[in-house]
């Protein structure tokens, strides 16, 4: 038979077990914040549009081999539904989030950006008919605060403020509320289907809505602009199958926290590739969001349903 495990042996396997999909998750946040500066270089050349419809074109030749060579097994008609409905929601979602980020710090974005596990709430509300706490209400209130301290000292601040900065803010936030809908559908996308099945047709289906406009609006991209989408086109692709994995394995009420570190790698690849100073309103804003989202993560109601 099956050689036993000594109980202080299993207990460090299960402990080991258990911190892998939130190292996974850490992992490719720091990923895709490394993206996030990669696209923010390519939006400043050729704009948010094109940035986004080249890296998912990318992303589909980079991942259809490695899903063939994985066995290629066509989704079903439900899956593939699933596919195509966060494919349209992760092209609005990062497509807004690059044209505002053109006009505000990597930080001040990704610290605007958390106000979407707030949203999620309410989208729960609304979709699944969940009742509000009060907890909710005051999470809320602290997440408008933060994002009131960070708006206000952007659009302020006359020796840095970017007439554009107020639309910046704004597509920050409607890609908030597509993210939040976005967090809804991970979960249920890595439930039924593998990560490199997600990687791939995620990216698909963005390069499928957002080419629809390319007669218009593309912009062919420089030889140092192409270098920039492709390098974030390897870097989405990693990024979503690990954390694909790891939300396929752990609770999304879990896992959300996790999210926030993000705020951390925005700020030093901000600093390290677009000189970019991070400001006390900045952290301030930040850590009433958190601070609100914190709040709203101890409901003891289950939220795999998302």
């Amino acid at each position: 038979g099956r050689t036993a495990v000594p109980p202080a042996r299993k207990i460090a396997i299960d402990r080991h077990h258990h911190a892998a999909p939130f190292l996974a998750v850490t992992f490719g946040i720091a990923l895709f914040s490394l993206m996030d500066g990669l696209m923010k270089g390519a939006s400043l050349a050729v704009g948010a549009y094109s940035a986004m419809l080249f890296r998912s074109l990318f992303g589909t030749a980079l991942m259809f081999p490695l899903w063939k060579w994985r066995g290629g097994a066509w989704p079903d008609v439900s899956s593939m539904k699933l596919h195509a409905l966060r494919g349209a929601v992760s092209g609005a979602m990062a497509t807004s989030f690059f044209w505002g980020l053109v006009y505000l710090p990597m930080a001040e974005g990704i610290a605007l950006s958390f106000i979407a596990p707030l949203i999620a709430l309410f989208l729960a509300a609304v979709l699944l008919g969940e009742q509000i706490g009060r907890g909710a209400v005051i999470a809320s209130v602290l997440g408008l605060a933060g994002v009131v301290v960070i708006a206000a000292a952007r659009i302020g601040d006359e020796s840095t403020a970017d007439p554009m900065a107020a639309w910046g803010i704004a597509a920050i936030l409607v890609s908030a509320v597509l993210y939040a809908f976005n967090l809804i559908l991970q979960r249920k996308q890595a439930l039924i289907a593998g990560p490199v099945e997600v990687a791939l047709f995620q990216t698909v289906w963005v390069g499928i809505f957002l080419g629809l406009a390319s007669p218009w609006l593309a912009v062919w991209p420089d030889p140092e602009a192409f270098a920039l989408i492709f390098g974030g086109a390897v870097l989405a692709m990693i990024s979503l199958m690990v954390i694909s994995w790891g939300y396929g394995r752990a609770e999304t009420q879990a896992l959300l926290p996790i999210e926030y570190t993000a705020f951390i790698w925005a700020a030093l690849f901000g600093w390290l590739m677009f000189d970019e100073e991070v400001t006390l309103a900045t952290v301030a804003g930040a850590v009433l969001i958190v601070a609100g989202c914190l709040i709203a993560a101890r409901r003891p109601t289950e939220q795999t349903a998302l």
